[in-house]
């Protein structure tokens, strides 16, 4: 699968050493939405696909997926895992934050870059 649904720090709006990573091996498709919710991690947003709910992020068709997904899979740690969801009717990869945040911590607006 060569999708990958961004919602966080690697969104086109962040110049941070992966982010520009991702905008120089992809293709970005352009905003996207999935299903689930995203919650305040630290300084950044953890997706969970529980409670429903809309979440707002961008679409990338990554050139090299292999290599890629191997450099992000770094970058998220062990908190997050790699998981696929429906974008658009499509198959996409989307960084999952393994634990349940409280639901205080829920962005509402379903997206990180306009609270």
């Amino acid at each position: 699968m060569d999708l990958l649904f961004v919602y966080g720090t690697l969104r086109s709006e962040f110049s941070n050493r992966h982010a520009l990573l991702l905008r120089e091996r992809a293709e970005l498709i352009g905003p996207a939405e999935t299903s689930g919710s995203i919650f305040w991690i630290a300084d950044y947003p953890g997706y969970r696909p529980d409670p429903p709910g809309l979440v707002r992020g961008e679409l990338y068709r990554l050139h090299d997926p292999d290599a890629m997904l191997a450099a992000l899979d770094r970058y998220e740690g062990s908190d997050f895992e790699r998981t696929e969801v429906t974008v658009g009717g499509a198959g996409a990869w989307i960084y999952r934050y393994r634990s349940q945040p409280p639901e205080g911590a829920r962005i509402s607006s379903g997206d990180f870059c306009r609270q």
